[in-house]
């Protein structure tokens, strides 16, 4: 099981990262990813199971779409 956990990060991960590549993302953009993957670590670390991981990775997409969206708004 912890296999597959590790290989649906990592098509997850790869995914965002070429994702990135079609365009120049604004801090939105990443920040909102960048929570999302990293509350879903956390909140299995802390939590575990799916719901765990699916509500730290809400929370995290959450938090990283308001801080990027902040630093798009003091950029201009």
């Amino acid at each position: 099981m912890q296999i597959r956990h590790l290989f649906l990060a990592a098509t997850c991960t790869a995914a965002l990262a070429l994702g990135g590549c079609a365009s120049n993302p604004s801090n939105t953009q990443v920040g909102t990813g960048v929570g999302a993957v990293v509350g879903g670590v956390a909140g299995n670390a802390i939590f575990g199971g799916a719901v765990g991981t699916i509500g730290g990775a809400a929370a995290g997409a959450l938090v990283g779409h308001e801080i990027g969206e902040d630093r798009d708004q003091r950029r201009r």
